[in-house]
């Protein structure tokens, strides 16, 4: 299922992440090992999640690989060190949906592009040699895997920075 897109202004958000380049069919080894690391890096810190874990599309090229950063938002800005840096997703005015189900990641994120065009949106983006680059792009994983083991049940929110005019 795919839901209705919306505009919305949103805070600058901190966040703890690891940042790596690789191909899309390796997110379903990817992303809960870094993901791991990150929330094994922020107990050993004492520092509490501020919201759900996101993957964060930095250049996006489907044929050949992807570089992404998966992070976890925290309260306030933080220091990180060689493998977990600090970070912060940009404030600004979002589009977002919300799909349900892992299998829909690629509908989800069509829809919400197809949705923009429509409506005249421009994406705070520009060409890189290497693919598509976004300002801020993001993928928040909703629904903890470990409270519900079916994927096609799981809910992620797509978020993509509109330019500013």
């Amino acid at each position: 299922m795919i839901g209705e897109p919306k505009l919305e202004d949103r805070p600058e958000q901190p966040y703890a992440g690891i940042r790596t380049q690789t191909r899309i069919r390796a997110f379903p080894r990817v992303i809960p090992t870094l993901l791991d690391e990150i929330f094994d890096w922020l107990g050993e810190h004492d520092i509490t999640p501020a919201g759900p874990p996101f993957m964060r599309y930095h250049v996006i090229n489907m044929a050949t690989q992807l570089d992404v950063e998966l992070g976890v938002p925290v309260a306030k800005p933080i220091t990180g060190d060689d493998r977990v840096k600090a970070g912060t997703l940009p404030a600004g005015k979002y589009a977002a949906l919300v799909y349900t189900g892992s299998q829909n990641g690629i509908e989800g994120n069509k829809a919400l592009l197809d949705w923009g065009r429509a409506n005249g949106l421009r994406w705070d983006r520009w060409d890189d040699p290497n693919g598509d680059a976004f300002r801020s792009r993001v993928e928040f994983y909703l629904t903890d895997p470990d409270d519900e083991p079916d994927p096609a049940k799981w809910e992620t929110e797509v978020a993509i920075l509109v330019a500013e005019v």
